[in-house]
């Protein structure tokens, strides 16, 4: 039965208790589940033929041996087999085939297959993101077949195109624009035509990259003032009743002397981000739509496997969705000066409260991937919470892991990327740092302390400008994300500052290429005597 249906037929209480009774177990029983799930798993990979080529021949049995003998994996160990997409390869048949970006122009896209029990698995727990998401205490939800649902992520067959695929599956909220619609149109005009919808419709809830829901935000705010366009003033005027409501929301803003916000169009029920960096919108988000939003946390690979509480104060991850593993930040470092170091894993019963730790999963219920890293780093920020009336340890998302620079949720830069686009570019670059940052304006992006050449410094007069245009231009055509950042969200993902030539050679001590410390970054620019040149706001660390 359709969680729809059983919300006509039985109460809220009963209800809450079906789809989140996992947030009060104990955290014996919430590991009982996860290990019983994995045994199942185990069952049915181990004869696939994504299990043997990482198993090579051996037999599992016993969570001991899960460890023993699967060793940690990356997409490398699966690409060969999953992009061939054959199900005979596969512990359970795929019901659908998820892609995003692999690796830039080196590797296209990488492919994740989702089955018919994973797929159930994944409408159910948004259900409870939506019961979480539209209360403010337990039992507390407010959902509706007939409400409306602005949507700002993209479509199948990337993974956020599972969440109104399961919201229509079970509740049939009405997405502004429909998806047979917004599929045909740009980004733009996808947000354009549903915000009219909204003001005619309602808004009732609004799901989005946290990046993009922040622009779209702003887009709705410009739209509503005085710049709204005369197509929008002439379907405004069919309504009598809704443009009453906007000409009062307008004066009620001039008379408070600041813009028009969303707030005062929409009563809006739920507001949900996905994907990195919420963090830098959050505040902005609830002050211009005057609710808290709720992170939820998926991923191609993973499917969804999280989402915030009531207090906001942390997130719980599905114990249904993957069996959990952690890498201790201080177990990565150890590993960075010996290549060797062979990396432990602690399981959900194991973390320690404010420390980071790399996440690593296997996909229950046949899913593919086994003791698969991610690469995402959480933060354990309790072990419980009386505000939730949980026993189950809560996490914060940080950041990618350190080789990786995520923008905005948009693009994944690693060092690879940045070597080839430097090769493609033929600029005479012999070293650099590449860190993620935030501007004044609280948006982040990728800051390169690029070394050239002698040659290049003194004979050329190399400059800032050229280099960053050279690079531009390549990173643009090395990666169509990294291009979607200006076009898209009006973010420029790059600065250059020129270092002295030879500084990195002859710099005494070690010093991480990619997301180095703050405490290593000034330290280094001490040493070469160089002013610490940020475009505003802080490092993101």
């Amino acid at each position: 039965m359709k969680f729809e249906e059983k919300l006509k037929k039985i109460g809220k209480k009963e209800l809450y208790d079906e789809y989140c009774s996992f947030i009060d177990l104990s955290l014996e029983d919430y590991m009982n589940i996860q290990k019983s799930l994995l045994k199942e798993q185990i069952y049915l990979w181990q004869k696939s033929n994504v299990g043997q080529k990482i198993l090579k021949g051996r037999e599992i049995s016993t969570f001991e041996d899960f460890k023993k003998y699967i060793p940690l994996t990356t997409y490398h160990d699966y690409a060969d087999i999953l992009l061939k997409k054959d199900d005979k390869d596969l512990p359970a048949p795929a019901t659908l085939w998820i892609e995003t970006t692999w690796e830039g122009g080196t590797h296209p896209i990488k492919v994740a297959p989702y089955n018919k029990a994973m797929l159930e698995t994944v409408f159910t727990n948004m259900c409870v993101t939506m019961m979480i998401a539209t209360g403010k205490k337990k039992y507390d939800f407010d959902i509706k077949a007939s409400y409306h649902m602005l949507y700002g992520l993209a479509p199948l067959p990337y993974a956020t195109g599972l969440i109104p695929l399961g919201l229509d599956n079970q509740i049939g909220v009405q997405l502004l624009p429909p998806a047979h619609i917004a599929n045909k149109l740009s980004f733009g005009e996808r947000n354009k035509l549903g915000f009219k919808m909204g003001l005619i419709h309602g808004i009732d809830y609004f799901f989005g990259l946290g990046s993009v829901t922040y622009y779209v935000s702003q887009s709705l705010s410009k739209m509503g003032g005085g710049s709204a366009d005369p197509e929008f003033k002439k379907e405004l005027m069919k309504h009598p009743t809704k443009l009453l409501n906007y000409l009062n929301a307008t004066k009620t803003a001039k008379r408070e002397g600041r813009g028009l916000l969303p707030k005062d169009l929409f009563d809006i029920k739920g507001l949900v981000v996905a994907g990195t960096d919420n963090c830098l919108y959050r505040d902005e988000l609830e002050r211009m739509w005057g609710i808290k939003p709720l992170e939820l946390f998926a991923g191609t690979e993973p499917t969804m496997i999280g989402t915030e509480l009531h207090s906001r104060e942390g997130l719980i991850f599905f114990p249904d969705a993957c069996f959990y593993e952690f890498i201790r930040e201080s177990d990565l470092e150890k590993q960075e000066d010996n290549p060797s170091y062979q990396l432990p894993t602690y399981t959900l019963d194991q973390v320690q409260p404010n420390q980071n730790y790399e996440i690593v999963i296997s996909v229950l219920k046949g899913g593919a991937f086994m003791r698969y890293r991610v690469g995402d780093m959480y933060r354990c920020v309790s072990l419980k919470s009386t505000a939730d009336q949980t026993s189950i340890p809560l996490f914060k998302y940080v950041d990618r892991v350190k080789d990786v620079i995520d923008i905005a949720g948009f693009t994944r830069i690693t060092k690879n990327s940045i070597d080839q686009v430097i090769k493609l570019s033929k600029l005479d670059i012999v070293d650099y740092i590449a860190k993620k940052e935030i501007d004044e304006n609280n948006r982040p992006y990728m800051h390169m302390y690029v070394e050239v050449s002698k040659r290049s410094s003194y004979e050329e007069a190399i400059s800032v400008a050229v280099l960053k245009d050279h690079l531009t231009v390549y990173f643009k055509y090395f990666d169509q994300d990294y291009d979607d950042l200006k076009k898209i969200l009006g973010i420029d993902p790059l600065k250059i500052t020129l270092l002295k030539v030879r500084s990195l050679s002859t710099y005494p001590h070690k010093i991480r290429r990619m997301n180095p410390s703050l405490h290593d970054i000034e330290e280094f620019m001490r040493f070469m005597n160089q002013d610490l040149d940020l475009q505003g706001g802080s490092l993101h660390d």
